[in-house]
């Protein structure tokens, strides 16, 4: 296969390239290609290309709950979206803690991904905190291990955890949340839960589960990584550990960059997610985290429910939206064309810098790397509107937003598996 007329970003500067795809892998990219006979060529009309994203924390549902998604959906949202790799979070039933529970999932992914996906195993046995999964026969076959959704509530469970993954050489990855500081609530405790009336999660909720694992993980010598951190404090936690040679790494989501309390209309489910959106001032931390590299990556938890488990008050309402569709377009339009994120940066954040985090043999555009490939109109606009969206999922507050920067077109190892090229 051959690319022509791509613009790729080399040196800070974009500049017109062609690429060659062969067994999988990129065999040359340079500024004219001539194409072999009989070869299948795709002309990208100056259209962005770079490597395929890579989403560390997404919610595929299946096996358990595949009236909320299912792998098929899921694989083919993230295709749209323009991720070439994603790492499915095991809050499942069952939960991935052997490898029995862990094959079913296995076997799904193998029949019906569209894109390369490896699961997590979870750390606790049900995700419940009390037995240890079985870290030896899982390690081979997953990302990480994380009881997602949950915080590990014992200390010395998580400790011991943190050694066993140390040992195998796999990183824990902590959805931190402090249960007796959760206090009933499904938004922020701020101005707007007041306003709202309605109960809030302190921001120390989150925080001081964190500040705990960083020194668990130092003693543990372990690469422990934080998910969707949401506040200033765990921004400040994280940037003090690296400071001090601790293996932490963060993630942020693209919500919390998008969004803070004050977007929040009305009692709305659709705008229940944990860790829920913070203050202003702690999205200002979060995009302050970006720039200084103290958050490392971006994943966008994609987390898909039913109609009737959202479209109701956030009091009863389950966490989380999706994501998977419109995370590279929202994070464009909001950060890029307004000056405060390069291109560069934002594609790093999703591609390179992930594989970086985690040692990953993906992420990259250049000769002799894997062809996981998104093209990408930067000038083209859509309307975010969820009932296109392929993923089963369609639970966004951001229906009906104007953004740029579509992906047109998604390859897995040369293989497309979403082209929208030419509608």
């Amino acid at each position: 296969m051959l690319l022509k007329n791509g613009q790729l970003l080399i040196d800070g500067e974009l500049v017109t390239r062609d690429i060659s795809i062969e067994d999988s892998k990129v065999k040359q990219i340079a500024q004219q290609i001539v194409p072999k006979e009989h070869e299948e060529v795709i002309d990208l009309r100056g259209k962005f290309v770079t490597a395929g994203f890579i989403d560390v924390h997404v919610h595929w549902r299946e096996p358990g709950f595949s009236y909320k998604e299912t792998i098929k959906q899921a694989s083919r949202a993230a295709a749209r979206g323009g991720f070439t790799t994603a790492m499915p979070m095991p809050n499942l039933n069952p939960v991935p803690d052997t490898y029995e529970n862990l094959k079913l999932q296995l076997d799904i992914i193998d029949k019906d991904s569209v894109i390369r996906a490896i699961p997590y195993g979870s750390i606790t046995k049900g995700e419940l905190g009390k037995e240890y999964a079985d870290f030896e026969t899982l390690a081979e076959h997953v990302f990480a291990f994380s009881d997602d959704g949950r915080g590990v509530q014992d200390a010395n469970m998580m400790y011991q955890s943190m050694q066993i993954a140390a040992a195998l050489n796999k990183p824990i990855v902590a959805h931190c949340e402090e249960n007796s500081l959760i206090l009933g609530g499904c938004m922020h405790c701020g101005k707007r839960s007041k306003e709202l009336n309605l109960p809030g999660i302190p921001s120390v909720c989150e925080s001081v589960q964190i500040a705990r694992d960083i020194l668990l993980a130092e003693a543990a010598q372990c690469h422990y990584h934080v998910c969707h951190v949401s506040t200033k404090e765990s921004v400040r936690l994280v940037r003090d550990a690296k400071k001090h040679g601790i293996k932490v790494t963060c993630e942020v989501c693209p919500h919390h960059l998008i969004s803070d309390e004050n977007d929040i209309p009305a009692d709305n489910g659709l705008w229940k997610m944990n860790p829920p959106l913070r203050a202003h001032e702690d999205r200002q931390a979060l995009i302050e985290g970006v720039l200084d590299g103290t958050i490392d990556i971006i994943a966008t938890d994609h987390a898909p429910h039913a109609v009737e488990e959202k479209e109701i008050s956030m009091k009863q309402a389950a966490f989380g939206i999706v994501g998977s569709e419109t995370a590279f377009s929202q994070l464009y339009t909001k950060f890029v064309k307004t000056g405060i994120f390069s291109l560069q940066l934002l594609t790093d954040l999703m591609s390179a810098k992930v594989a970086d985090t985690f040692g990953l043999p993906y992420g990259r555009l250049e000769p002799g790397s894997i062809a996981d490939i998104v093209v990408i109109d930067l000038d083209s606009k859509m309307v975010i509107n969820p009932e296109e969206f392929l993923s089963k999922g369609r639970n966004t507050p951001y229906a009906n937003e104007e953004v740029y920067g579509i992906p047109v077109l998604t390859l897995v190892e040369g293989k497309i598996v979403y082209d929208a090229l030419c509608v």
